[in-house]
């Protein structure tokens, strides 16, 4: 797995983590270690998944600290954007409690410029992956923020399983289609199902993760259940939930939120706090908890790791 130095400090476990919710980490990971034939699985995820030796890394060992004390449990999971479940920030925590439906087998299909392309049932997905804890600075399109403790796996160990070929310069991401788990599908906020996308060499940071849990447990509904992207230095929209579609594809995608005011919404949706979205200004920041803003940081604070990939582009232009 590819890992990039902490530049940001670490924090110490006791600092982050409820007592009971780290009790709660040794059950999550008997479910992110379920076994399946692998046999399912195309040659490549196949010999990948041999041996699979899922583990979580303590929080204090974390290579991707954010320096910051996390977000507590409640407001991480009781103050969402996830309009699937309707536009209010409450909405999700109480429309998305038992999504998804665990009757059916939660599926995510690899498509496009790739060798290795498949229907994967989620347990077959994960497990050949190593699960690790990150604390990502979570920054959020309307002014607030949180930290996170997410535990998932770096995209780029999937990408390197599917194999993708000289022409998948972008990867698209699609989320479930289906409006009789999700209510806010019936309002024509957005052009359903959401859809998002990555520059490879984006996909292939160290900071990009496929999240399956938080704070050493299964990801709720509201927070993107069972598997969402985690994109630490854009912004949080980003980060699409509930994923059942990876696709490799040779040119830019037109995300969801592009289309639905390409003025306002670029492809890259960097943090930049030198950039004012056309209806505010997006230079200070509120953490969740916190009465007083603060100063946004450059890419979320992440510039060290990530700056690089934009030399040479106008970042004003390329929003």
């Amino acid at each position: 797995m590819l890992i990039g130095k902490n530049k940001h400090g670490e924090l110490p476990e006791s600092d982050v983590t409820d007592h009971q919710v780290y009790l709660n980490r040794r059950q999550f990971l008997n479910t992110s270690a379920t076994i399946a034939t692998a046999s399912m699985l195309p040659t490549g995820l196949a010999m990948a998944a041999v041996e699979p030796k899922p583990s979580f890394l303590d929080l204090a060992s974390s290579d991707y600290a954010a320096g910051e004390k996390s977000s507590s449990f409640e407001e991480i999971t009781t103050y969402n954007n996830f309009y699937e479940f309707g536009t209010s920030k409450t909405s999700p925590a109480v429309l998305a409690n038992e999504f998804p439906d665990k009757s059916e087998p939660w599926k995510v299909s690899i498509e496009g410029e790739c060798d290795n392309p498949g229907d994967f049932h989620y347990d077959d997905l994960i497990r050949p992956f190593s699960m690790e804890e990150r604390i990502y600075r979570f920054r959020c399109v309307e002014g607030w923020s949180m930290v996170i403790p997410w535990v998932g796996f770096s995209l780029a160990d999937l990408i390197k399983q599917a194999q993708p070929n000289s022409r998948a310069k972008f990867v698209e991401f699609t989320t479930l289609y289906d409006p009789k788990q999700m209510p806010g599908q019936h309002r024509k906020v957005l052009d359903w199902p959401y859809v998002e996308g990555l520059r490879i060499d984006e996909a292939m940071n160290p900071l990009t993760l496929l999240a399956v849990g938080i704070y050493g447990q299964e990801l709720l509904g509201q927070n993107g259940a069972p598997i969402r992207l985690v994109v630490p230095w854009k912004y949080g929209f980003k980060s699409i939930k509930s994923i059942v579609k990876i696709r490799f594809v040779e040119k830019p995608t037109m995300t969801s939120w592009m289309k639905s005011g390409p003025r306002e919404y670029g492809f890259y949706s960097n943090v930049n706090p030198e950039v004012d979205h056309p209806r505010w200004s997006q230079s200070r920041e509120r953490r969740i908890g916190e009465f007083l803003k603060r100063k946004t940081l450059m890419f979320n604070g992440y510039e060290e790791q990530v700056a690089h990939m934009y030399s040479g582009m106008d970042l004003k232009k390329f929003f």
